[in-house]
């Protein structure tokens, strides 16, 4: 005859719920900056939070910009430090000069088309003054820079912390960004 498994006692069930749960590792709370839910540039729910614990840069963009080839600096970025726990979030806007008029499944398929842009692309948002969009107004208190035109980049550190600031001319490879995300990468 076989061995029969102890049966549980039913008062004891509880107890073991409480200590399965407390031997996991307390989830992560969601960072203030991150703390947003958009769409992606595809019309899909987009959690910021989904980036907590990770270098984050966010950028806003437009398509018809002098500042537009910076999505291959943008690109290159990414690719080269996203195994470390890095990511870009491009924010299309047509705030400045209306330079990105175009729908968002027109600029999905331009920064598909021309760039190659695989690094997150969230839906058209307001970047500037009252109307602007919750992230980019946590962002604008966070580091006390509103951005003045298309491609403004706020880097995050690890812990959802404004780190930087670089204003639309300083281009995505500038020795200056690629230190400043190489020594939030670094940091724990």
């Amino acid at each position: 005859m076989g061995r029969m498994a102890p049966r549980p006692i039913p008062w004891l069930r509880p107890l073991a719920a409480l200590a399965a749960a407390a031997a996991l590792p307390a989830a992560a709370a969601c960072p203030a900056l991150l703390d947003h839910r958009m769409s992606s540039l595809k019309g899909e729910p987009a959690d910021l939070c989904a980036h907590a614990g990770k270098v984050v840069l966010v950028v806003n963009t437009a398509s018809y910009c002098g500042y537009t080839g910076q999505y291959r600096g943008l690109e290159s970025l990414y690719q080269r430090f996203r195994g470390r726990g890095f990511v870009v979030l491009g924010v299309p806007s047509n705030d400045f000069g209306a330079q990105e008029p175009g729908t968002d499944a027109q600029v999905a398929d331009f920064c598909e088309r021309t760039y190659k842009v695989r690094f997150p692309m969230l839906a058209k948002s307001v970047v500037s003054g009252p109307d602007a969009a919750p992230l980019y107004r946590g962002l604008a208190a966070a580091t006390g820079e509103k951005p003045g035109w298309n491609f403004h980049k706020y880097l995050l550190g690890r812990d959802g912390k404004a780190v930087a600031s670089f204003p639309s001319a300083v281009a995505p490879e500038d020795p200056r960004v690629v230190a400043a995300v190489e020594k939030a990468l670094a940091a724990r």
